[in-house]
This record gives structure tokens, C-alpha cells and sequence, in this order.
């Protein structure tokens, strides 16, 4: 997907996007893309829109903008007169989608959207085969927006246990399960316990669906994806089993952790830093294990660190975020759904989140450190304030407000981890380990 100005100062530039990413359009030196803080762009704000971007599908949202963002001529977003930039960015927008040839204007600048699709022998022609649900076979042609390949419709969608019961009866990576309960529920899907017919080894099985037709194409890229993954080996990291496709539902299997998440325990209440800072050493080692292998998680939250039943922590879902958005398969989740609030990211990956580097993961690893200890997160998301705009214009609070029983020494390590501009306190796993043995114990 291509912007391309053709109007304004910068008629003829673009700005290019060929994989998954947020960005933020604006005057502000953090803006990608970015439009000059003169004269000429005066009506553009600081922060000014968002587009979400999972080529060739992408979303724009004003940011509570002085003078307005509009699509096609429409107006989509806007403060009210006499609001501050806090009080706009406290406002909730809708989001839209965009299409080849829409025209985005911000203040005098008008940016068209271009996209272009991968050039394939045609597979299906649409004028005469009605696009269908692989399970159920209803007209799915109005879900998939002129996409080709397998599709769940959104009735199906609503009966996971049926078709995980359909994605058994096809055989997981050629083994034999039974699906013993419910675990948990996510953006991508539904979590079970299962366990192996033949050798009684239970594994957490995860359906995931598309939220666009998977074609032959995107399946290859998914497993490709999943490779790198499943090539980690480390005590502190979940062990991805099988993976693959059947009927329209991606899956994968992976090590069964029977004491639950970092969620469900602080759930029950805040962890004591005795408790808490072990368990996040442990999650370092694996990170750093990953990230020496070329691998960043990129979604690091308390969901997906685990527990084994020996109370060993393990890191799950390495990459899977990754290889659904790289495979084209999320659809646009990140800005739309609670799964894809920035509660747990830094202001690095909401700027540039394709570029997304080992760092996120350090700053997401201590951002969970700061929950476990406060049940809170570092930023204030209250007020119903666009939790990207929190991310883009506050800091960390320090954690002593809100927890004074937190020893200094740690409160130190943790508060400076947690700083994100201009860039992250802790680059490495191995550097906030250290900070953390050194302080906080």
C-alpha cells in the first residue's frame, strides 16, 4: 500500500508500506509519515491521524485533530472548538476502512491511497463461483472483501467447538487428539487443553481465524513464519509443538503450562517483589534466549507468560502475532479490539510498529514486572482517552505512586526500564536482568 501526496507542498512524495504496521501521521518529529512543522502544514496537527496498516487492508482514525482529517471529501474526525489537543484526544473516533483510490486530506495536504495487489494467475473467477463458508457453505462474499481462499463465516465463528471438533476429525499435524476443556480466549482464537490419543501427553491446542480468506499463499508464508518459532529450544520458553492449517482454521499445539498465567495471579492479588522478581528473571532468560536467536515477540503481556506446574515460567506464543500479520491473516486487529491496546507497549512500537526491534520486548517484559507489583499498568489509561495518544504523549508513572511498599533500589531500575524516549532504558534482556539482580533483590 502506497501514499502518495497530490496536493500541497509535498505533491508527488509517498510513503510506501508493504508489511503490517501503525503509523502516525503528523507535524511531530515522531511521525511516520511525517509532514514539516512550517508555515505551510499549520493546519495539520502534531498527532494528527492513525492509519493501521495489514497490506492491502488498512484503517484510518482521526486523533481528536484541530482541523479535521477527511476521507473522500467527508469529514471523519474532529475536536470541538475551543478544546485543547488532551480534551480532543479524549474524544473516541470511528475508525475507516481504506481503499484503492480514497483521498485522505489533513489541513492543505491530500494524500491518495494505493493498492496494489501481488501479480497471480487468476484462480477464481468471482462472476460466476459465489465465494463460501468452508464449513457451513453460506455466501461469504460480502466478509472477505474480494479476497480468495478458505473463509469461516462469522455464524461458524461463533461455534469454536464445533470446529475444533472438525479441525480433530482432520487429524492435528497428523496426530490424534482429545480436547479435554476450555483454557482461555483471545483476539486470534480459542485456547484447549488436549491430549495425545497415542502417547497421553497433554498440549495446549490454539485455534486461530483468519479474519480474511487464506489462500494457498498465506498458508506457506504462516508456516514459514512458524518455522523460526518452533526452532526455539530454552527452559523458559513454551515449546511450540505442531502447526498447520485445516478448513479454513489455523492451529498449533504447544506445551501444556498447568499453573496458569502471570494474568490469573494477579488477578488474585499483588504479587510481593520476593514473588514477582524471580518469576520476570525467568522470563528475561528466555527472551534473551529468542532475541539471540533473531526472534522478538513483539505482544509480550501477563497472558502469555506462563506457569508450569513445577512453577517454572515460560514465555508463550513467540512470533504467533507476528507470523498471522506477516502471512496477511489478522485482518486489522491492533487498534480495533481491547486485544490490541497499547497497555503493554512502548512508544517505539506505536510510532514504528513494523519495525518493531528487541528492545519492545524489554520495555513489555518490565511493563509487566510494574503490573505484577501494583495491578496496574505504568501508564495512565484512565478517562476514556485514546490509549494511543496516552502512549504517544505521556511517560511511565513512577511506581512508588502507586505502590509506596516497593523497596527504592528496584524502584529505581524499574522507573528507569520503563522510559521510552528518546529511546528505550534497557536495550537488552541481559541489561535489565542485570540491573534487576544487582538492585532489586
Amino acid at each position: 500500500m502506497t501514499l502518495i501526496v497530490t496536493r500541497g507542498p509535498l505533491d508527488g512524495r509517498t510513503f510506501e508500506f508493504a508489511e503490517r504496521t501503525s503509523c502516525v501521521l503528523g507535524r511531530a518529529a515522531d511521525c511516520q509519515p511525517r509532514l514539516p512543522d512550517d508555515d505551510d502544514h499549520r493546519k495539520v496537527s502534531r498527532h494528527h491521524c492513525l492509519i493501521d496498516i495489514n497490506p492491502p487492508d488498512a484503517r484510518i482514525r482521526d486523533f481528536g485533530s484541530l482541523n479535521g482529517t477527511y476521507l473522500n471529501g467527508k469529514r471523519i474526525g474532529q475536536r470541538e472548538p475551543g478544546q485543547t489537543p488532551e480534551q480532543g484526544a479524549a474524544a473516541s473516533f470511528p475508525e475507516h476502512d481504506l481503499r484503492d483510490g480514497d483521498e485522505i486530506r489533513l489541513g492543505d495536504t491530500v494524500l491518495r491511497v494505493d493498492v496494489k495487489r501481488d501479480e497471480r494467475p487468476a484462480r477464481l473467477d468471482r462472476t460466476k463461483v459465489v465465494p463460501r463458508c468452508v464449513h457451513c457453505g453460506a455466501d461469504v462474499g460480502g466478509e472477505i472483501g474480494g479476497r480468495e481462499g478458505e473463509y469461516v463465516c462469522a455464524e461458524c465463528r461463533n461455534s469454536p467447538d464445533e470446529l475444533v471438533r472438525d479441525l480433530l476429525g482432520g487429524a492435528v499435524g497428523g496426530v490424534r487428539y482429545t480436547i479435554e476443556k476450555v483454557l482461555g480466549e483471545g483476539g486470534m482464537g480459542r485456547v484447549y487443553l488436549a491430549r495425545n490419543v497415542a502417547t497421553g501427553q497433554a498440549v495446549a491446542l490454539k485455534m486461530m481465524l483468519p479474519g480474511v480468506a487464506a489462500d494457498p499463499d498465506a498458508r506457506a508464508q504462516f508456516m514459514r513464519e512458524i518455522s523460526v518459532t518452533q526452532g526455539l529450544d530454552h527452559p523458559n520458553i513454551a515449546r511450540l509443538h505442531e502447526a498447520g492449517s485445516h478448513g479454513g482454521v489455523f492451529f498449533f499445539t504447544s506445551e501444556y503450562c498447568a499453573g496458569g498465567s502471570l494474568a490469573d495471579r494477579v488477578a488474585r492479588g499483588r504479587l510481593g517483589v520476593d514473588e514477582a522478581v524471580p518469576l520476570i528473571l525467568q522470563a528475561l532468560d528466555g527472551l534473551e534466549h529468542a532475541h539471540g536467536q533473531g526472534v522478538v515477540h513483539r505482544d509480550l503481556t501477563p497472558h502469555n507468560i506462563l506457569l508450569a506446574a513445577d512453577g517454572t515460567v515460560k514465555v508463550a506464543d513467540f512470533g504467533l502475532a507476528k507470523a498471522f500479520d506477516q502471512a496477511g491473516l489478522s485482518g486489522l486487529t491492533r487498534t480495533g479490539t481491547a486485544a490490541g491496546k497499547p497497555y503493554f507497549m512502548p512508544y517505539q512500537q506505536v510510532v514504528n510498529f513494523r519495525h518493531a526491534r528487541p528492545a519492545v520486548d524489554v520495555w513489555a517484559l518490565a511493563a509487566c514486572l510494574y503490573h505484577l507489583l501494583t495491578r496496574d499498568y505504568p501508564r495512565d489509561f484512565a478517562g476514556g482517552k485514546d490509549p494511543w495518544q496516552v502512549v504517544l504523549q505521556t511517560q511511565a508513572v513512577p511506581i512508588r505512586q502507586r505502590n509506596p511498599d516497593v523497596p527504592r533500589p528496584l524502584a529505581e531500575v524499574l522507573d528507569a526500564a520503563l522510559v521510552d524516549r528518546p529511546q528505550i532504558g534497557f536495550p537488552t534482556a541481559a541489561d535489565l536482568r542485570r540491573a534487576l539482580v544487582v538492585r532489586g533483590l
